[in-house]
């Protein structure tokens, strides 16, 4: 990523958020192409970090471990496109502290701030990503989830996720260039028409074969957990069926947009490393996605 910088351009989805930052750093970009890759690596690594904190703080597996923030790297690693400094990319931040916020409720009498600041997350979130808006299945589904149906604090949620578009509205207004199409962009639903190789065959199988062993160990250590940790592991599941739909809204013929999924991916291969019993499988694993990693960066082409 480094050798070969990807240098970012506005894309349809892109919002006005997005398209605003792509515009303060283009003439930094235009000078010195290797901002876009270090920002994009900044990302990856505040990312790891803040899901290794969140797996440890809410419990989510038997032990704290580094796992989660070393399996998200390498998840990202598989697919070229997951290491561009994206829109998609950047939500994945705000993506995590929802998902912190969701847990946070479960706890709390009183969460009509927390509830309020969820919504007005994904609220930016559309700003940078307007397909990213999508997940308000996601968070009505965690609110059912996580609390008792409480339908003043569902309200409060869509009042939070609107309230970024009500202050962009009176904006456009003052500012004599109010249109709904400013507001509510281009939105279609289609399938996404993506190039077949024997690499990203490759990707996927190492995707998905930790994925389908990490569900397992989750399954099998269900009874173990604590009633929190279990909807836990539920709202994770639901948030990677979410970020499994996101990309056919207004796709691209790139993987770009499905770096959303990276996250629950890698909570999931996490309890592969760490559950496993026979501890050759978990090695065997890891070094042979760091070899497909290295193969596919230096001698394949999408790098």
């Amino acid at each position: 990523m480094f050798m070969h910088p990807h240098v970012s351009q506005a894309r349809e989805g892109d919002g006005v958020l997005f398209k605003g930052i792509l515009t303060v750093i283009k003439s930094a970009g235009s000078t010195s192409p290797y901002l876009y890759p270090v920002l994009a690596f900044i990302l990856l690594f505040l990312q790891a970090i803040i899901l290794t904190r969140f797996m440890a703080a809410q419990r989510m597996m038997s032990r704290s471990t580094y796992f989660p923030g070393m399996a998200y790297l390498l998840v990202t690693s598989l697919f070229p496109e997951w290491n561009y400094f994206t829109a998609p990319l950047i939500i994945n931040t705000i993506l995590l502290i929802i998902l912190s916020g969701l847990f946070k409720i479960y706890n709390q009498s009183n969460a009509k701030g927390t509830i309020f600041n969820i919504g007005l997350g994904l609220g930016i979130a559309s700003f940078l990503f307007f397909p990213s808006l999508t997940f308000i299945v996601w968070i009505l589904l965690a609110l059912m989830v996580m609390r008792p149906f409480r339908l003043n604090e569902w309200l409060l949620c869509l009042l939070g996720i609107t309230a970024p578009y009500y202050f962009y509205a009176v904006y456009l207004f003052i500012n004599n260039q109010w249109s709904w199409q400013n507001i509510l962009p281009y939105f279609s639903f289609r399938l996404p028409s993506l190039r077949q190789s024997a690499w990203l065959a490759g990707s996927v199988f190492l995707l998905t074969v930790p994925f389908l062993s990490g569900s397992y160990y989750v399954q099998d250590n269900l009874r173990k957990m604590l009633i929190q940790v279990r909807k836990g592991w539920s709202l994770l599941l639901l948030y990677l069926l979410g970020a499994i739909l996101v990309p056919f809204v207004n796709n691209s013929e790139t993987f770009e947009n499905w770096v959303m999924a990276a996250i629950p991916f890698a909570a999931f291969h996490a309890c592969t490393y760490l559950y496993s019993t026979l501890r050759i499988i978990p090695v065997l694993i890891f070094w042979l996605s760091v070899a497909f990693i290295l193969a596919y960066q230096y001698a394949g082409p999408g790098w």
